[in-house]
């Protein structure tokens, strides 16, 4: 069993309220969820409203299949959230 690990941390700059943020983690877990059926969580950062940090797990029977999930989830979000990435961490165990 392989399990692909990522930590991002996302910068929404035009945030003024926990509410606004709230709204854009919702949508994007959903969306990330539904698309690529991996498990994914706000897990840091959750008392500041201009950051967004993501916790994303994957679990496969190949480590080229988890890179493949993970770089797939990490372009999908990248092209679909109004912010910018500020930090990703990856780790496949």
């Amino acid at each position: 069993m392989i399990i692909g690990i990522i930590n991002i941390k996302i910068h929404i700059p035009w945030a003024r309220s926990l509410k606004e943020k709230r709204m854009v983690v919702k949508s994007i877990c959903a969306k990330v969820r539904g698309k690529y059926n991996v498990s994914i969580a706000e897990v840091e950062e959750q008392d500041i409203h201009q950051i967004i940090g993501l916790g994303i797990a994957c679990v496969t029977n190949e480590t080229t299949q988890a890179d493949s999930i993970m770089d797939n989830v990490i372009n999908y979000i990248e092209s679909n959230i109004d912010g910018v990435i500020i930090k990703v961490e990856r780790e496949i165990i």
